[in-house]
């Protein structure tokens, strides 16, 4: 295979993280003038001034200029708070916002015949981004339109008329200037005689940062300005007409239903969708909703994860972005962290997302110091016991827990392994059934859709294909087990675990519950593998004497995917392995109520009222895995999602035995002993 090289004038372009995986066609990017070769193509943005050198280089040496944009589905936040792009738009003709000549997109649909496939991965892409009401940045809050500012414009129908900042490149590009704004507005006015108009203009011009085209319409009597930053979704819930001169929110709109008015040419239009106030003749056919986006989301722009580097599709992009805002938006607002060690404190804002505010103090505030309204107090779950409670009564109600996740790290929290996963709960803890907590109210009540479960099936098989589990630290992979005995995995958990305090009060050591196990399956050949924490010496939980004559085996060495693979059953208090078996579609029985009994997949001793639903393995996947927990990128600390984390784990597993960073450091092995002292006997 040739090796081509792509040249560039502007220095962003070599920030971009997937810079590969969007242009697969060449195998070296770098910059003009640094070249001792004459490239095969030259990239750059657009038609923007900071591509002029580019585009003059390719024309004076006749070769390819290759105009590269933002795609229409970007990312969470903007490029200039270090957002990279999750897709790029890849052009070989023109570009998209270019009205004045053709462009890659252009052509297509002039020309290209769309299958009836592609329309309907179109069509169901369509309706996930208005379900997750996705836009092409997802950084702005997503509530209502604030009624009290713009009480009458709710009294009678609202039409959206919407403003651009002066110099986009779009306007001019698009056939209009800045008197097609005029012309919008008194058209909108017109044909709209008893209506409100709401006018959205962009946050800087308000605040003077920018110019507008429509600050000046704030004393007409019908015209209200809409200034905030709010996602374009929440406009279109109080709207039937929207008009846009070139703006991406007009196709946006069309997505969501809505009548579009045009007064530029953006690439939506021409097409028989919109009504338009500019004709071109180039664009000659009339083209369906799903045949636009077909060619413009799914033919014309490419995606790539931005974490991984790796190459993605639209589906995993908006499932990715959509994650992120979910998170994103529950957790939005001040937070009040208490007691938190220096060393969570380096990560536990990422958790909380972008558009969180995080204030650390030691303790929780008393009675007479409640924090501010709307301020959520958060811990650390095992901090709450019956002593933590009865000091302090007063928050228990609205207090936030946060807890490692389950798909957590290379490496054990007790060697401060950074995690990747946390789980943050308004209710309780997933793991104390002592009362509800959000897993447990969100595996009761939510409406699993099929792409949600369809991502969980997936996510399930791909965990299971690369052997990954909670701590994923590296054990021996051979095993030698009878192959016509009932095999059992005993998993040994940590004795002061919260989660058997609260969770399995009739059976709460290791050596009880092997005792349970044996008596009930006298021939069966039992596996028993201590946890990790109690070989570190950190926790407590070794059994004692006659419980070590219970088992066949002790396989407290072996990679527990390895021991997962091979045995018929896993029997347990509470542990998370019973999850990890359950995924690897084992019989699970438990002893306890862990936050995955009680929904019809495991034998339970134990019988929780509130779980009143039975459950598909990929919805409990779904709710465990997918929607409960928030996952963050250790480079970025952005917020991410549990496909994402997946990925990475299968980097640094590979890394972790490569270059055998199990071995402990010298900073580790000296928490271990201050934890050996001091925690692990609590």
């Amino acid at each position: 295979m040739a090796k081509l090289i792509a040249g560039y004038t502007s220095p962003g372009i070599s920030k971009i993280s997937a810079l590969a995986s969007f242009l697969p066609e060449y195998t070296r990017f770098a910059r003009l003038g640094r070249l001792s070769a004459k490239p095969h193509a030259v990239i750059g943005w657009g038609l923007k001034p900071t591509s002029k050198r580019a585009r003059e280089y390719a024309r004076r040496h006749r070769l390819a200029y290759i105009a590269l944009e933002d795609g229409f589905l970007r990312s969470l936040g903007l490029g200039v708070e270090g957002y990279q792009p999750h897709s790029m738009v890849v052009d070989h003709t023109g570009i998209y916002y270019d009205a004045s000549r053709p462009s890659d997109l252009e052509n297509w649909l002039n020309n290209a015949t769309f299958t009836i496939e592609e329309c309907a991965q179109a069509s169901r892409c369509i309706e996930q981004l208005s379900r997750y009401r996705l836009s092409k940045y997802n950084h702005a809050p997503d509530h209502p339109v604030p009624l009290a500012k713009h009480a009458s414009a709710f009294e009678t129908s609202n039409v959206l008329v919407v403003d651009q900042t002066a110099g986009d490149a779009s306007i001019h590009h698009g056939g209009a200037n800045a008197d097609s704004f005029q012309r919008m507005l008194a058209s909108a006015l017109t044909n709209h005689p008893t209506a409100n108009i709401l006018v959205k203009v962009h946050p800087d011009v308000i605040a003077g940062k920018k110019q507008g085209h429509l600050a000046h319409v704030q004393q007409h009597p019908r015209c209200h300005i809409i200034s905030d930053d709010i996602n374009p979704w929440a406009l279109f819930d109080c709207v039937d007409t929207v008009y846009v001169v070139t703006s991406q929110l007009g196709f946006e709109a069309l997505m969501a239903g809505k009548r579009v008015y045009c007064f530029g040419l953006p690439f939506y239009a021409g097409w028989g969708l919109t009504v338009d106030q500019l004709s071109c003749s180039r664009r000659r056919v009339k083209r369906s909703l799903e045949e636009v986006f077909a060619a413009a989301y799914l033919r014309y722009t490419r995606y790539a994860n931005p974490y991984t580097g790796a190459p993605s599709t639209l589906e995993e992009t908006i499932a990715l972005i959509a994650d992120q805002k979910r998170q994103q938006e529950r957790l939005r607002g001040e937070w009040l962290a208490c007691g938190f060690s220096s060393w969570k404190r380096r990560f536990i804002g990422d958790f909380l997302g972008p558009a969180a505010k995080v204030h650390y103090q030691k303790e929780l505030p008393t009675a007479e110091e409640q924090p501010l309204e709307k301020t959520k107090v958060l811990v650390w779950s095992s901090r709450i016991n019956d002593d933590f409670k009865s000091r302090h009564p007063h928050h228990m109600a609205t207090l936030w827990r946060m807890e490692d996740g389950f798909i957590r790290s290379v490496g054990l929290g007790v060697d401060l392994a950074q995690p990747l996963s946390l789980v943050i709960d308004r209710y309780g803890i997933y793991y104390d059934p002592s009362q509800p907590s959000e897993l447990e109210t969100l595996l009761n009540n939510a409406d699993f859709s099929d792409d949600l479960l369809t991502r969980a099936a997936q996510l399930r098989k791909r965990l299971v294909a690369l052997k990954l589990s909670k701590y994923n630290v590296p054990g021996k992979e051979t095993i030698d087990l009878p192959t016509n005995t009932h095999t059992i995995l005993v998993p040994g958990q940590v004795e002061s675990d919260a989660s058997i305090a609260t969770g399995s009060p009739e059976i709460c050591t290791n050596s009880a519950l092997l005792t349970a196990v044996r008596e009930a399956n006298p021939n069966a050949f039992i596996v028993y593998k201590a946890h990790p924490d109690v070989l570190t010496g950190a926790r407590i939980g070794a059994l004692d004497t006659n419980a070590k004559r219970l088992y066949d085996l002790d396989a407290s060495h072996i990679d527990i995917t390895t021991l997962l693979a091979r045995v018929d059953a896993v029997h347990t208090m509470s542990s998370l392995t019973g999850f990890e078996a359950l995924l690897r579609q084992r019989q699970v029985y438990t002893y306890g109520l862990p936050f995955y009994a009680g929904w019809g997949l495991t034998q339970d001793a134990m019988h929780c009222p509130r779980r009143n639903r039975g459950l598909s393995l990929d919805a409990l996947v779904a709710g465990t895995l997918l929607l409960y927990p928030n996952y963050v990128d250790p480079s970025s600390r952005q917020l991410c999602n549990a496909e994402t984390v997946v990925s990475l784990l299968e980097q640094a597993k590979s890394q972790y035995v490569l270059t055998k960073k199990h071995r402990l450091t010298w900073k580790q092995r000296l928490y271990r002993c201050y934890r050996n002292l001091f925690i692990g006997s609590h």
